[in-house]
């Protein structure tokens, strides 16, 4: 038996899809039908009230190239998304983090998606570690987490603690 929730608990009662293709012969054709709240509110268990997601975007102190980087990188976020919060441009490890970085905190699911796709196509060098804000920071950091470059090994040891604690 799985531990994880069926997907489709939803839509037992729900007509089959249609196994029909679009014109382009590959993606399937889908039924209009409601948009999904997904748009404009986290799923549970993400919780919104502090912030919903965080991105942490790491860069190694040893190469100059990397530094410069991330301070205009920082800067060019300030500069272009001052909806966010932004963080201070870390020049050492803190928390779980083993290299410095900084941290950028998105309050609904359109600034996620915004910044995602942003930093796809701006972070450089640079490594993003994203993750959701729920009531359990081990997971949070680890299994609901993505990586966009090169991921680097977490302090997850202090993670377990700060949850057995809260």
């Amino acid at each position: 038996m799985s531990p994880y929730k069926s997907l489709l608990e939803d839509y037992k009662e729900a007509e089959p899809l249609p196994t029909t293709f679009n014109a382009d012969g590959k993606s399937y054709y889908n039924l209009p039908g409601p948009r999904s709240t997904a748009y404009e509110e986290f799923p549970k268990p993400i919780n919104s009230t502090n912030s919903a997601f965080d991105f942490h975007i790491y860069y190694a102190p040893n190469v100059s190239e990397e530094v410069q980087y991330a301070k205009e990188l920082h800067e060019r976020i300030r500069r272009e998304f001052p909806e966010f919060r932004i963080y201070r441009l870390w020049d050492k490890a803190v928390g779980p983090h083993p290299v410095p970085m900084f941290e950028v905190n998105v309050f609904t699911p359109h600034e996620v998606g915004t910044l995602f796709s942003w930093l796809v196509v701006n972070r450089g060098p640079l490594s993003v570690l994203v993750h959701p804000n729920t009531d359990n920071p081990f997971r949070d950091h680890t299994e609901s987490a993505t990586w966009m470059g090169r991921p680097w090994p977490l302090n997850t040891r202090m993670l377990e603690n700060l949850h057995r604690s809260g």
